[in-house]
């Protein structure tokens, strides 16, 4: 199996719901929520991997690197990368359905172990969809981390405790999710939360806590002093809010001011292995990636995603050895051009 037959295959099982472009930028499908696309203009999707194509690395080729380290460990979980699946779901409204969402979370996850990462299972309009994240989480105990929407409190907290309960390696919410059109449409409650509310969901759980959805530095700041012990900057890929700067684009300013006080994941246009190096010099300890993901497991399955997180992982060992960066737990700013 190959990307070309992969892509090939994924473009038959997603039709009419993602066209498999050369580029997944956003052109092809602004508006389509559900589906594929950004909300809107698809300004929000486009720009996250605008912030990234203008960020230039410096090449560097007379140094003793030879060997770069990839490895990156999370909460005790030695990991083969610092590129971790990001929470996805909607099989059904959002891909087309031809694999259930069961079908779908499955293959994720277990692509992403094959891989040797981890993947953040989501939440979606059907509670149901938790429910296929976690099932996947107990049956890969430690392999997957539970992103629940901004529900009511009480819904959280039992969930949480199912997450617990399921054994998986962290839980946490995608705040950006606060005002999804899907979730609305199917009736299902959410909305921002108080620093307070933030607090209580994350004193629910003995787990780490992760807080998806950061785009300014003020935020990521009040999260860290309610108790996450990460945090993910991320516009929800565009699909919630249109004309928001890239993930690219706030990330220094979020690294200024929280960096060792939690772990800060990006998320947000990461096509190549080279746009993880640009993330990680900008100060991120690890991305996630999302929409190339859903095409691998449309495509191919678990050997699908495994496919194309290996890509990323042979072009992030390219860029490093061509930039001088030995260990991906230190990645130095002046990599970038111009800083």
């Amino acid at each position: 199996m190959d990307m070309k037959t992969v892509r090939e295959q994924a473009r038959e099982q997603l039709k009419g719901f993602c066209r498999v472009c050369p580029v997944c930028d956003g052109r092809a499908c602004a508006g389509e929520v559900p589906g594929m696309g950004g909300v809107g203009n698809a300004s929000a999707f486009k720009v996250n991997l605008e912030a990234l194509a203008r960020i230039r690395l410096n090449m560097r080729t007379i140094h003793n690197v030879k060997e770069p380290d990839m490895t990156w460990t999370l909460w005790g979980k030695e990991l083969s990368m610092p590129i971790l699946v990001a929470p996805i779901t909607g099989s059904s409204y959002n891909m087309g359905g031809k694999m259930t969402e069961e079908e779908f979370i499955a293959e994720m996850v277990a692509g992403a172990i094959k891989a040797g990462t981890l993947c953040m299972t989501g939440d979606g309009a059907d509670p149901r969809m938790f429910d296929s994240g976690l099932k996947a989480g107990a049956e890969n105990k430690g392999g997957t981390i539970a992103i629940i929407k901004p529900r009511a409190q009480d819904v959280i907290a039992s969930c949480l405790q199912a997450a617990e309960e399921a054994g998986v390696l962290a839980t946490g919410m995608d705040i950006d999710g606060a005002g999804l059109v899907t979730m609305a449409m199917k009736g299902q409650p959410v909305g921002p939360k108080t620093f307070t509310e933030m607090q209580e969901v994350i004193a629910t759980t003995k787990l780490p806590f992760i807080v998806k959805g950061v785009m300014t530095a003020d935020e990521a700041e009040e999260v860290v002093r309610a108790g996450a012990k990460a945090i993910v900057v991320s516009n929800h890929g565009g699909r919630v809010l249109d004309f928001t700067p890239g993930a690219a684009d706030v990330l220094p300013d979020i690294v200024d001011r929280v960096k060792g006080k939690a772990i800060i994941f990006a998320d947000g246009g990461v096509r190549s292995g080279a746009d993880v190096l640009k993330l990680l010099a900008l100060g991120a300890d690890a991305v996630l990636v999302g929409r190339p993901l859903v095409i691998a497991a449309f495509g191919g399955g678990r050997e699908g995603v495994a496919l194309y997180l290996n890509q990323l992982k042979g072009e992030l060992l390219q860029a490093m050895l061509l930039t001088g960066t030995a260990d991906v737990k230190n990645v130095s700013a002046s990599i970038i051009y111009g800083r």
